[in-house]
């Protein structure tokens, strides 16, 4: 991924929740029901405020300023984005699932932000109930630095997996589009630490994933999201007839509900994003279905709802059952 001016940052406090952003569990791990599925977000560190300027550099002041839900949760009084790492964990079918791993500790990082990051992520996630060797599946939405980091952890000179007893999943697209281009050095150092030690492991599975999805266990499924890369996935949670989807990186932030041809800096074909944006929002608008943004800070669950030709989104409160 291009590296962004930003400052590192000391924030890894984000078992807490902003305004709306209701309930947690008792262990401050927010998490909501779908069904009989209890969806724990997982955090790593909230981004800093110069994230979303280099990400979503179309997201100005002004433009955000017109869409005053935003605010306080998503967007700061001076109108700029807010954004968070964080990854989500859920048991189905007794299958206990972690989509994506965040940045990862102690790596070398060309973004300031990234670079030999000392979270608290491991601990919140074992306090959620999903210690590392219990992992069933790792599902790689793709394969960017952000997504891939706690794949592994330092165990002296070496990176080794850090769920070594789980299949890490990602598809078969995403790996041979890497596979074929010329990476900067600092994509390669990221393959080299976080993800070439689970293929060597033989833990790393690449999934064929058709238009219509894929399900890896009951419950769970893989939904093509091409545009951000090549192979992205959201990930479909379904339980009881109710529904949830983790985005991935197809929408990074509400502000897209509103603009929805409002691209990443990082995407590899801004087009076809832009498709996978408004095919996803449309499917999702005036459902009951929960969306679970990647990058959404608290309160980063919500209802699609529609607002004219664009989409609001509706936060919904975690689940202080789940």
């Amino acid at each position: 991924m291009p590296t962004a001016p930003l400052p590192r940052t000391a924030d890894t406090t984000t078992g807490t929740t902003s305004t709306g952003a209701g309930t947690s569990t008792g262990t401050g791990i927010p998490a909501w029901t779908v069904g009989d599925l209890a969806i724990h977000r997982v955090d790593e560190v909230r981004l800093p405020p110069q994230t979303g300027p280099w990400l979503l550099p179309g997201a100005t002041p002004e433009i955000v300023g017109r869409v005053p839900w935003l605010r306080p949760d998503f967007a700061d009084e001076q109108s700029v984005l807010r954004l968070a790492s964080h990854s989500f964990a859920v048991e189905a079918n007794g299958r206990r699932v972690l989509v994506d791993t965040g940045i990862g500790n102690g790596k070398q990082r060309a973004n300031p932000a990234w670079d030999n990051l000392d979270s608290d992520y491991l601990k919140r996630l074992t306090e959620a109930g999903f210690a590392p060797e219990t992992v069933d599946f790792v599902v790689l939405t793709h394969l960017h630095t952000d997504h891939v980091g706690w794949n592994t952890q330092a165990r002296g000179a070496d990176w080794v997996p850090t769920f070594p007893n789980a299949r890490y999943l990602t598809t078969r697209t995403e790996w041979d589009y890497w596979a074929g281009v010329d990476m900067e050095e600092a994509r390669r150092q990221m393959f080299r630490d976080s993800v070439h030690p689970i293929r060597d492991a033989g833990l790393l599975d690449l999934v064929d994933v058709p238009e219509e999805g894929t399900e890896i266990t009951p419950g769970v499924r893989l939904l093509p999201t091409p545009g951000h890369t090549p192979g992205q996935v959201a990930v479909e949670l379904r339980s009881h007839g109710e529904t949830a989807l983790i985005t991935g990186d197809c929408i990074h932030h509400p502000v897209q509900l509103v603009h929805p041809d409002l691209g990443s800096c990082v995407d590899i074909d801004p087009a076809a994003a832009a498709r996978t944006r408004q095919r996803i929002l449309g499917s999702l608008s005036g459902t009951a279905t929960l969306l679970l943004g990647s990058h959404f800070p608290p309160p980063t669950a919500g209802r699609v709802v529609p607002q004219g030709d664009t989409y609001e989104l509706v936060p919904s409160a975690p689940d202080s059952r789940a």
